[in-house]
């Protein structure tokens, strides 16, 4: 058992910091950072982010290999769905009337160096 919760605990180190590197290379390109972790419901959106007359939803998906696929693979349908649902509640909450963009940012660590791959409109291409 305690290997599992090692594991589990590897697991969300792993996300949490893939997260950071996401909201840094946001900010390094210019973005604003509005939210993190946004839950609305069961759905949790992992960075709330906006540029010029956009708002991004951004869902950061972080793997420690390439073994079993991108990571961006893993975003799937019914993740989708509640991620436009909980992006359409923020957007009556903050009254906003903007543009809506849905991005994936897939991050892959390789040795000590972590690969970055920032999908802009990325739920266009499911």
């Amino acid at each position: 058992m305690v290997l599992y919760f090692s594991k589990m605990s590897e697991h969300y180190e792993l996300g949490k910091k893939g997260e950071q590197l996401a909201v840094d290379y946001l900010t390094k390109e210019g973005y604003k950072i509005e939210e993190r972790n946004w839950r609305f419901q069961k759905a949790e959106i992992d960075i709330i982010a906006s540029k010029q007359q956009t708002i991004i939803s951004v869902e950061v998906k972080t793997r420690s290999s390439k073994d079993f696929g991108k990571p961006q693979d893993f975003v799937n349908s019914k993740k989708i769905k509640l991620m436009v649902l909980a992006m359409n509640e923020y957007v009556l909450m903050k009254n906003l009337d903007i543009e809506v963009r849905f991005d994936i940012i897939a991050i892959i660590k390789i040795k000590e160096e972590f690969d970055i791959n920032h999908i802009k409109d990325a739920f266009l291409y499911f």
